[in-house]
């Protein structure tokens, strides 16, 4: 998969995965951009590593589903980390 075809998986994955998960995520597309490629590498080794799958194809419903996963694992874990914390106002 090229490079811009990743961005492209990252940043469709990144915004069903905010979604998905109820509550407000901030961030605008650069966020969403960021998320979603940072949860296609997760989802990718993951699955890899857990299922020997094969990552090489845009169109493929196995890439589409790890990508989203690991886009919904990264957004937790972010809502875990920076949900405790209070704004001054």
């Amino acid at each position: 998969m090229g490079f811009l075809a990743f961005l492209l998986l990252g940043l469709i994955a990144g915004a069903i995965a905010k979604a998905i998960l109820p509550g407000r995520q901030g961030g605008g597309w650069i966020a969403t951009l960021i998320l979603g490629v940072v949860g296609a590498i997760v989802g990718g080794w993951l699955g890899s590593l857990l299922f020997n799958a094969d990552l090489d194809r845009f169109w493929s419903l196995e890439s589409w589903l790890l990508a989203i996963g690991g886009s919904v694992l990264v957004l937790l874990v972010y809502g875990v980390l920076v949900g405790g914390r209070k704004r001054a106002e």
